[in-house]
């Protein structure tokens, strides 16, 4: 079978990867360099920031892509050579109410505690002393995203049915019969036996020109970097809806703000300074530490932040796999793996059903 992914990101490369390991021939087209959008400018924590505050289909995606996390990063890392660094550090929810979040983790089953703020601050000696409450999920891991794309693109090149083009903007759709059958491009024609649309927040601007009206639209999300030392902060923070993540090397990413803006991604004195501001709020050694970059990119809101994966009805061929909103790289391994089942006619992880863009879209 022949497929051709529109959309560059974690989420097109990790389907082009379930698929072709699988024996399809797959192309895949970004309109800029690829992983360069949301996968690259966001956070990488590989949770949902109130996971207890997401409808059953958020969370099912969440924790089959939580736990097969760690083999994907050991096997990208032993295929290619880049490690995507997966890092476990836990996740420390401060003044946070507790009654909601701790019902959800005993029905889920999930290790979530709340600890005592003396356990807390000689665990994290750099937070600030103003918090009275906190809750704890060990195990919880961010992932380089940079990296994490970097690696998906090597072992994509790797893959003799595998080819990708960056720089290759789709303008439309081949319809033939009722059936899509590939993609007109700055390439020129570019047909395939299936179509799947994984272009992040673009993803709705691409099936207007079908009559879909698929609710994906851009949300623009701003970031900011410090340079600290690497045993400056050893755990994800997150308080009043702001967080801190450490990486190995000693960066702190300060995230996140959120913006309906359309497809601006300018990034702005007046988000630097909230997000500066927040950043001293938590930890404020941050006051005196090198703010070592700036960025904004561009979330694919939707409802609810529960993903479109499966064929588009009346689209025969054309399938999706977009609207991940704020959970892109949390949920990126359990919708490619569903994706790749449907597709390809397998048994799928979990039940595909709340996913459908049969009755979802307009």
């Amino acid at each position: 079978m022949r497929i051709l992914v529109v959309g560059g990101g974690a989420i097109g490369l990790l389907s082009a990867r379930f698929l072709a390991a699988q024996g399809a021939e797959v192309c895949l087209v970004d309109q800029g360099a690829l992983g360069r959008e949301s996968s690259w400018a966001g956070g990488g924590i590989v949770s949902p920031l109130y996971p207890w505050g997401y409808s059953p289909a958020v969370t099912a995606l969440a924790h089959w892509s939580q736990d097969f996390y760690p083999q994907l990063g050991a096997r990208l890392l032993a295929d290619t050579g880049v490690d995507p660094e997966v890092y476990v550090t836990g996740l420390y929810w401060l003044d946070q109410e507790q009654a909601e979040p701790l019902a959800w983790a005993a029905r889920e089953r999930r290790p979530l505690q709340a600890l005592s703020m003396e356990a807390v601050y000689q665990a994290v000696p750099a937070l600030a002393r103003r918090y009275s409450q906190a809750l704890y999920m060990p195990g919880v891991a961010n992932v380089r995203n940079p990296r994490l794309v970097k690696a998906l693109r090597a072992a994509l090149e790797a893959m003799s049915n595998v080819r990708v083009h960056e720089q290759c903007a789709v303008s439309g759709f081949i319809r033939e019969g009722g059936r899509i059958c590939g993609v007109h491009s700055t390439r020129g024609e570019l047909r395939a036996d299936r179509v799947v649309v994984a272009a992040g927040a673009w993803s709705g601007e691409l099936l207007r020109g079908l009559g879909v009206g698929l609710p994906v639209e851009p949300v623009k999300g701003q970031m900011i970097l410090y340079q600290c030392a690497e045993d400056f902060l050893g755990s994800i923070v997150l308080a009043n809806g702001r967080y801190a993540i450490p990486r190995r090397d000693g960066h702190v990413l300060v995230g996140s703000t959120l913006e309906y803006q359309g497809f601006d991604k300018t990034p702005t004195e007046q988000a630097l300074a909230s997000l500066k501001a927040s950043a001293v709020e938590m930890l404020p050694a941050l006051a005196d530490a090198e703010v070592a970059g700036h960025w904004a990119g561009l979330r694919p809101g939707s409802p609810g932040g529960v993903p479109f994966i499966g064929p588009v009805p009346g689209c025969e061929g054309l399938w999706l796999n977009c609207g991940h909103f704020r959970n892109g790289l949390v949920l990126a391994p359990a919708s490619c793996q569903l994706l790749s089942d449907l597709l390809l006619g397998r048994e799928p992880i979990i039940d595909p059903a709340p996913y459908a863009p049969a009755g979802r879209l307009g």
